[in-house]
């Protein structure tokens, strides 16, 4: 029988509205990237020879990457023929799951998103709480090849094996109950669960746990909510949701390694193993002091993550609330409100935190406040622009007419609906207190040079790029990574809390 064959419109429809393909795609290029950049440092010039282990990942993600890419033309061709996926074209992510044992997570969230037909966004968290897990405890099984490990350590690991059960548990019993209407109440346990182990840091239970408990709470009223659609929205972009996994996992793997790593690692000198070259007892190798570049990594993802949250939280609160009540009173108290913060926002703001730091003193509650001060008038001017388009919708006439007092209108009508803004603008800035705080530490005008944190530890590697780089490389990448990592989450918030795409 004859089929009649799509026209360029109607093909180009049926491949952007099917996130299984771009996401295969995009995970295949990645791969496929980061098998070349395996392969540019899988030879050791100082010894002439290649490096098995290296090279083994490389024929791993380049497997992977192909498999992936492979997998994206079956889907264009199911597309163009049927318009859906075959069972057949979805089974093979069942093989391309695999490729999480090689820590390939691109091709391990695609895989993921082939398998099953219709995801909600409770199964996407679900799959994301798992994940973040077994890659904290896959991570932190490396400290076995050490030379000792810290005191806590099978706690730590036996901690995490019960959590990863917990949650692999939920994960199948959202599977099955997540698209119901109505959730049966034992998904308490499953809740109340999660939000157990949310206390390793794992973002993605505590948002799970939390929905549940709304779509327990609210039952039919919850697929309607805003807030329902805004999750939804966001777990369908995958770039977002694997921006929040590696913060997550950055956050998570830094909560644990109070448990599975020894601080002794990141900060004690060891002249026996002086800028070693990676391998499984020092996997990101060793600085000119031989302290282990992978603990002093993990353990400056602590200050980097504390500093760039609090730094944007200050911000927001302080310039919020200015904002607000410029915004709502206008008149003389928005001239004088927004004049003051014209002054300090004239002020360049690394010059200003040079500036604070260099009066107070370098160290970390400095530089906190260093770089949340010249961040007020930013965060004061987008929520004084938010007041006064919600000052004027017909809610808040209501409520004065009905004689709310100004402050109660203000905290409860305004405020409430002007922050979907001020949450984007944070998530995209925060990336920028990253950085800002790295490159004051690298200046020596951040976090005291002693400490483990990112900016430091690229400032001693720094010294030794021609002859030892990956003393550089490593926290180069992860400050990188990160930034990347906020950006693309401030760039999924952003669609899902749009107004226009309800």
């Amino acid at each position: 029988m004859n089929t009649i064959q799509p026209n360029k419109h109607e093909i180009h429809f049926r491949l952007a509205s099917c996130p299984e393909y771009s996401q295969a795609g995009f995970s295949g290029v990645a791969s496929l990237g980061i098998a070349l950049l395996l392969l540019l440092n899988s030879y050791d010039g100082s010894g002439a020879v290649w490096k098995p282990a290296v090279l083994a990942a490389c024929a791993a993600y380049l497997v992977f990457g192909l498999l992936q890419l492979a997998v994206r033309f079956l889907i264009k061709r199911d597309l163009l023929h049927s318009g859906e996926l075959r069972r057949a074209t979805r089974r093979l992510g069942y093989v391309l799951l695999l490729s999480l044992l090689t820590a390939n997570i691109f091709v391990g969230t695609a895989a993921f998103q082939l398998i099953k037909r219709k995801k909600s966004a409770a199964y996407t968290l679900a799959f994301y709480t798992l994940l973040t897990t077994l890659f904290v405890f896959a991570v932190s099984a490396l400290n076995v090849f050490k030379p000792y490990v810290a005191n806590t350590f099978l706690q730590g690991m036996a901690l995490l094996i019960v959590a990863a059960v917990l949650q692999l548990a939920a994960l199948m019993l959202v599977a099955r109950y997540a698209e119901d209407k109505i959730l049966p109440k034992w998904m308490w346990i499953v809740a109340i669960a999660l939000l157990a182990t949310a206390a390793t840091g794992n973002l993605f239970a505590l948002f799970l746990g939390l929905l549940l408990i709304a779509k327990l709470r609210d039952k039919e009223q919850m697929s309607d909510s805003k807030l329902h659609h805004a999750v939804e929205r966001l777990s369908r972009s995958s770039t977002s949701m694997l921006g929040l996994f590696f913060i997550c996992f950055l956050l998570t793997i830094a909560v644990c390694s109070y448990l599975t790593f020894d601080y002794g690692m990141a900060i004690e000198n060891n002249y026996g193993a002086i800028l070693q070259s990676p391998s499984l007892a020092y996997p990101l190798g060793t600085d000119n002091f031989g302290r282990d570049l992978f603990s002093r990594i993990v353990f400056g993802a602590r200050i980097s993550l504390f500093v760039g949250f609090l730094s944007t939280l200050i911000p927001v609160l302080v310039g919020g609330i200015l904002g607000a009540i410029s915004g709502y009173f206008g008149r003389q108290t928005d001239n004088v409100i927004m004049r003051a913060l014209d002054i300090l926002y004239a002020i360049p703001g690394i010059l200003l935190a040079i500036a604070i730091i260099a009066a107070f003193g370098a160290n970390t509650m400095n530089l906190i406040l260093a770089l949340s001060v010249g961040a007020i008038p930013a965060y004061a001017r987008t929520m004084r622009a938010n007041v006064m388009l919600v000052s004027t919708l017909e809610y808040v006439q209501a409520a004065r007419a009905f004689g709310s007092g100004d402050l109660l209108i203000l905290f409860k009508h305004i405020i409430p609906n002007s922050l979907s803004p001020m949450i984007v603008k944070s998530t995209l800035t925060i990336g920028s207190a990253v950085i800002s705080t790295s490159s004051l530490s690298f200046l020596g005008l951040g976090v005291e040079p002693h400490i483990p944190e990112w900016g430091n530890i690229l400032k001693v590697g720094s010294a030794y790029l021609e002859s030892h780089s990956f003393t550089a490389i490593y926290p180069g990448l992860a400050i990188i990574a990160l930034v990347l990592s906020f950006n693309f989450l401030g760039d999924g918030l952003r669609d899902a809390l749009d107004p226009k795409l309800e």
